[in-house]
């Protein structure tokens, strides 16, 4: 017959209420424990079940990892649009993405997905180049870059909206290159409406921006 751990405390309670020593016969004898201090047998039971339950439960981190996994099932065949049905959410997850996921709102909100898959590509390259700041927070807040940013900060986003769930699965999907795009090595993408006579080698144009290396 195979007991559970919760019987087996149950169990023990019991016997151990059975067992007690008697306390001294006579005009001297004294309570094994003073009564301020005794623990009765159901309240030592009620004890040991609470520390069972808490050994039992996934620790907090068990639980985050689980969370990832599920999070990274992403069919890498699946075309764009159905990756950012997938991965949308109004939690970027930390600082990193959020700031990847700003830049890609502010940049691009309005476009199709490609142009908006491009402009995060192009924050993850720079991270990754050496030539510029190595994190994404890094990259959007070096002076003179991007003119959405004022300091240390940028306007107020409506998080609950659905272009930045889209703008968070985007950089989620640029952050992990699960979807190419043709911008895969570009390093600066400035407005179509603008012309500021870059000499540096154009890429393509995508979305309302044109792209360089």
């Amino acid at each position: 017959m195979v007991i559970s751990f919760r019987s087996a405390i149950l169990v023990c309670a019991v016997v151990s209420a059975s067992s007690v020593a008697p306390a001294k016969v006579g005009p001297a004898a004294q309570p094994l424990l003073p009564l301020a201090s005794s623990v009765s047998p159901s309240v030592l039971a009620q004890e040991l079940l609470r520390v069972s339950d808490q050994l039992s439960a996934p620790a907090p981190e068990e639980q985050v990892k689980a969370e990832e996994v599920v999070e990274a099932v992403v069919d890498p065949k699946a075309d764009l649009a159905t990756m950012v049905a997938e991965l949308r959410s109004s939690d970027p997850g930390d600082r990193q993405l959020e700031c990847l996921a700003a830049g890609v709102y502010f940049e691009s909100k309005s476009e199709p997905l490609a142009g908006q898959l491009a402009v995060g590509d192009v924050i993850v390259n720079r991270a990754n180049s050496g030539r510029f700041p190595k994190t994404y927070c890094g990259v959007l807040f070096q002076r003179g870059q991007f003119s959405f940013v004022r300091g240390k900060s940028w306007p107020h986003v409506a998080r609950s909206g659905k272009q930045w769930k889209t703008a968070v699965a985007v950089a989620k999907i640029a952050h992990r290159n699960l979807k190419d795009s043709s911008v895969s090595n570009a390093l600066f993408f400035h407005a179509k409406r603008v012309s500021p006579g870059w000499r540096l080698k154009r890429i393509a144009s995508v979305g309302n921006h044109i792209f360089y290396r």
